[in-house]
């Protein structure tokens, strides 16, 4: 049986007594539009922006800017951290003819996960998250529940999530239209590159 975890989230927003640090997981500027704007009232955000997926080193820093600038023009603070490609694909070597989607996801995933969690819990955050769930190309249920074993894991409280419900994706892309955001079209990964060429 599938989890409604936007409810969740918003049943866990109700709890809250006052505005928690909340710490973000962003893939990219356009996908941490919507999320912002539905976790702002009810959060400090700072945005995390650590995706060693992402190929090209160019397409990396080219998303990273355009991340920045967005968070510059609405006033949310930004973590910058190390390019670590060679985990990333140290991690997923196996994987390599993995389909977009398949088991070579989920270890992007915890990766980028268990990163954000670290500096969560180093930092004094309350909560992190990710804005991965706002994507109609990815797996809320997969998505939450590494998040949930990550909470586990590090200490820190993993805000379930599934920005796509309620229009958030093509609310995702209204705003980067009106912010004028450069909108990828791979996930991030060579392997996501590779696929998206092949069709």
């Amino acid at each position: 049986m599938k989890i409604n975890y936007d409810q969740l989230m918003m049943e866990e927003i109700g709890k809250l007594n006052g505005k928690k640090k909340l710490l973000l997981h962003s893939c990219c500027g356009p996908c941490s539009t919507a999320c912002i704007e539905r976790l702002r009232p009810f959060f400090e955000i700072t945005v995390i922006y650590y995706n060693p997926n992402i190929e090209p080193k160019e397409e990396y820093e080219h998303r990273k800017k355009v991340q920045k600038e967005f968070l510059e023009k609405i006033d949310i603070p930004f973590i910058e951290s190390d390019y670590e490609n060679e985990s990333f694909l140290e991690k997923t070597k196996s994987l390599a003819l993995e389909p977009e989607g398949g088991k070579r996801c989920p270890i992007c995933f915890s990766l980028r996960l268990e990163y954000t969690a670290n500096v969560a819990k180093k930092k004094g955050f309350d909560y992190f998250t990710t804005t991965l769930t706002v994507s109609p190309h990815k797996n809320s249920q997969i998505i939450n529940s590494i998040g949930q074993e990550i909470e586990k894991k590090v200490g820190v409280k993993y805000l379930v999530a599934d920005f796509k419900k309620r229009e958030g994706y093509k609310r995702s892309i209204e705003l980067a239209s009106e912010y004028v955001l450069y909108r990828q079209n791979y996930c991030g990964c060579h392997y996501s590159r590779r696929d998206n060429y092949e069709e």
